[in-house]
C-alpha cells in the first residue's frame, strides 16, 4: 500500500515568488528572513522523498465562478497548465505544466464517492496559485505528478469546518489503501487570519494575531475539538473577510490524523497577513526527525507545537488590553457626558 511520508499545511502568498527573485535593490526588507524560513521548510519535504502529491487547494475565481462552483474538485488529467495571466502580471508568478497521475485521481475519486463525498470531477483543470505558490516553496523543480484538490472557501453556501476536517480523515484513508508501493506526501494551504479588499488589509500585522496564535496551537497539536468548538463561518468572517481559506489547514490536519502533534512548526509575521508552515511525519524516522531539526535551526522554527500562551504572541495580547481598557474608558466617558447634559 502506499505511505504516507509526511503532511504539509502552509499559508499561500502569491507575492513569495516576486519578493525573493527581484534584484537586491527591489526586494521588500523582510524578503530575507522570508525566504531562509521558506528554503529551511523545504527540506521537511525533501526528508519525506515523494513520489506524488496529493495537493489540497482553491480556485480564486480562475476557472470556477459563482454560477459553478462545486464544493469540492478533484482534477482527473494527465497534465495541468498553471498560472493564470493575472497572477503573472501581478505576482510574477511563472507558468507551470504539472503532470497528474490520472490512476490515482480516478481511485481517489471513486473512494471518497464510497464514503460518501460526492466531489465534482474535472479533465480540464487550469492550476492557480493556492497550488502554484507550494511548488514554487517546496518543490520548485516541479517534477511529480499531483493529484490536485480544490475546496470551496469563497462562494456561500460553504461546506462547514467539520465537513473539511472529515474530508481531510477521508483522504487519509484513501491515501493508505491505494495499491501501490510509492511514497505520498499530501500538500494543502490556507489562510490564518486574512482580510482582503478591507479596512484591515494593510494593518502592521495580520488583521487578529491572537486568532492566529490560537488557529497554530490547534493544528499543530491536532485538537480537531477545540477548532470545531470555536471556528464557524460567522467567528472566521469576524477575524478577516477572508479567513475562510483557514479551513484547508484544518482538512489537512485531518490528514494527519486527530492528535497529531506537528514535527515541524514555523511562523512568520509579514506585514498585514501571519505566514504559517507545518510539517507531520506519520511514520517519522530518523531522517526526517534529523531534517526537521536541522531545518528548525536555521529558521529558528519548532520541532513540536507552538502555544497561544508563548510569550511571542504577548505583545498581541497586551494590545488586546488596552484597546479594551481604552474602548472601556471611551465608553464611560460618553456615559458622563450624557448625564451631565
Amino acid at each position: 500500500m502506499a505511505e504516507l511520508t509526511a503532511v504539509l499545511a502552509s499559508t499561500h502568498h502569491p507575492f513569495y515568488y516576486k519578493a525573493t527573485t527581484s534584484p537586491p535593490d527591489e526586494r521588500p526588507p523582510y524578503a530575507g528572513d522570508w525566504q531562509r524560513k521558506v528554503e529551511a521548510y523545504r527540506e521537511t519535504l525533501i526528508a519525506a522523498d515523494p513520489d506524488i502529491l496529493v495537493m489540497v487547494g482553491a480556485d480564486h475565481f480562475h476557472q470556477l465562478w459563482l454560477d459553478n462552483y462545486p464544493q469540492f474538485l478533484i482534477g482527473q488529467a494527465e497534465q495541468y497548465d498553471a498560472t493564470f495571466y493575472n497572477e503573472e502580471r501581478e505576482f510574477g508568478i511563472p507558468k507551470f505544466l504539472l503532470q497528474g497521475d490520472v490512476d490515482f485521481s480516478r481511485y481517489m475519486h471513486q473512494e471518497l464517492m464510497n464514503q460518501e463525498f460526492d466531489l465534482a470531477v474535472s479533465h480540464e483543470l487550469k492550476i492557480d496559485h493556492s497550488i502554484i505558490c507550494p511548488i514554487i516553496t517546496v518543490r520548485p523543480e516541479a517534477d511529480l505528478p499531483v493529484v490536485p484538490i480544490y475546496t470551496n472557501i469563497f462562494v456561500p453556501p460553504l461546506p462547514s469546518p467539520k465537513r473539511f476536517y472529515e474530508l481531510g480523515r477521508a483522504i487519509r484513508r484513501v491515501i493508505d489503501s491505494y495499491p501501490t508501493e510509492k511514497k505520498v506526501v499530501a500538500i494543502g494551504t490556507g489562510h490564518l487570519s486574512l482580510e482582503l479588499g478591507g479596512p484591515r488589509q494593510f494593518g502592521e500585522h495580520g488583521p487578529d494575531p491572537l486568532f492566529d496564535a490560537d488557529a497554530i496551537e490547534w493544528l499543530s497539536t491536532g485538537n480537531a475539538e477545540a477548532i470545531l468548538a470555536n471556528v464557524t463561518h460567522e467567528s472566521m468572517s469576524g477575524v478577516g473577510n477572508a479567513t475562510h481559506g483557514f479551513m484547508d489547514l484544518l482538512l489537512m490536519m485531518g490528514i494527519a490524523g486527530e492528535g497529531e502533534h506537528a514535527d515541524y512548526v514555523d511562523q512568520l509575521d509579514l506585514f498585514h497577513t501571519r505566514e504559517m508552515y507545518i510539517t507531520w511525519y506519520p511514520y517519522k524516522n530518523q531522517k526526517q526527525a534529523e531534517a526537521a531539526t536541522a531545518a528548525a535551526e536555521v529558521s529558528d522554527a519548532s520541532t513540536g507545537p507552538i502555544y497561544a500562551n508563548d510569550a511571542v504572541w504577548d505583545q498581541f495580547r497586551e494590545e488586546k488590553q488596552e484597546s479594551e481598557q481604552g474602548t472601556g474608558a471611551d465608553a464611560l466617558s460618553a456615559v458622563g457626558e450624557g448625564s451631565e447634559r
